[in-house]
């Protein structure tokens, strides 16, 4: 081997010693490709960032918003109580009219007639019995006649009342102050006791007429204010609840209330749809942000943080606000709630605090 070919080969062996001493340097560099996984398994240990809370006592008002129906103070359907030709009509639709007022007028010419003959039994029937009180004074008759007489007296009185609530019922008066709807019948028509006349509604104050759920029977009672709205009104009403039905309605788990508002302007109007919202005195308790809640088929659940792993516990909330929820059960105060990334982790995951800016 000449001088020239035993040169390359030296300086060929110092370059591969030279390589070999470098690749473990090479290797642990942090922008090596072999120290990527490294990397992501140790971020892996040390857990999802997430934002955590401690929860704690807060004081918390409920709302409770729901639907109902205006109603009037008083209404009734005006009928008669007797068939009979209409003979005269004294209102006009859309009026209001004081109580007693007479609406309506029906035929009574037969009536009058029979009450007529009815005073005529009557004024004979007093002066027989007059002659009879008299002759039985003397002893001259006895007395099984004289009661016979005072009998016919008080049974003809009976029959001119009988005939005279029967010509009362010939006029339709207005069973209290209010405002008359639309008539059903002209002048000349027939009626009968399934007819309608009109409709006469009181609204100077109004009824509002709705349900809450079953969990807020115990938390309303009379007296309790209420706000609600209806639409075309651009204002809040205010109202006080008076009523409450006794029992739950098996069917849909609610209970009905009523509360009346004044209404001296007329602005809400009977049948009106109404958006109801009561506000409940504030109750001190647990309470979690709303957005670390997750609904279930069967209730609600949170994650908690326990010895840095994500737990799921199942809870039962309580009040809430457009930003906070009571919890009543599941939870107490001082546990560690998982308020981020609530959709990206599951019970048992490696978490940690997430950094704070």
């Amino acid at each position: 081997m000449n001088s020239r070919a035993k040169g390359l080969w030296i300086t060929l062996g110092a370059i591969a010693v030279l390589a070999a001493l470098a690749l473990p340097k090479l290797r642990s560099s942090p922008g090596a490709p072999g120290n990527t996984g490294a990397a992501a398994g140790a971020a892996r240990d040390q857990g999802l960032p997430v934002s955590m809370e401690v929860i704690r006592a807060e004081r918390l008002g409920d709302r409770i918003a729901t639907v109902g129906t205006v109603l009037p103070d008083e209404e009734v359907e005006l009928r008669s109580e007797i068939s009979g030709k209409v003979e005269r009509i004294f209102f006009s639709e859309g009026t209001s009219v004081g109580k007693g007022k007479v609406l309506l007028k029906i035929g009574d010419a037969e009536l009058q007639a029979q009450l007529l003959r009815a005073r005529y039994r009557q004024a004979i029937a007093e002066e027989q019995a007059e002659r009879q009180r008299q002759l039985f004074a003397k002893q001259q008759i006895s007395q099984v006649d004289y009661d016979s007489a005072v009998n016919a007296l008080n049974i003809s009185r009976a029959e001119v009342q009988l005939i005279q609530a029967q010509l009362d019922k010939t006029e339709i008066r207005a069973p209290f102050a209010g405002v008359i709807g639309l008539r059903q019948v002209s002048e000349g028509s027939y009626l009968s006791p399934a007819t309608p006349i009109a409709t006469v509604q009181d609204t100077r104050r109004v009824k509002i007429d709705f349900a809450v759920p079953e969990k807020y029977a115990g938390a309303l009672e009379v007296g309790d204010e209420i706000r609600f709205s209806v639409q075309g009104v651009p204002r809040t009403f205010v109202g006080g609840i008076y009523a409450l039905e006794t029992k739950i309605d098996q069917a849909t788990r609610t209970l009905r209330l009523r509360a009346l508002s004044p209404n001296p302007d007329g602005a809400l109007i009977p049948g009106a749809f109404a958006e109801v919202e009561i506000v409940l005195p504030e109750k001190e308790g647990l309470t979690i942000p709303a957005s670390a809640l997750i609904p279930e088929l069967k209730g609600h659940r949170v994650f908690l943080c326990v010895a840095g792993k994500a737990v799921s516990q199942p809870v039962e909330i309580g009040a809430r606000s457009a930003e906070r929820v009571a919890i009543a059960k599941g939870v107490r105060a001082g546990d560690t709630l998982i308020t981020s990334a609530i959709l990206q982790l599951r019970p048992g995951m490696a978490v940690r605090p997430a950094p704070t800016n």
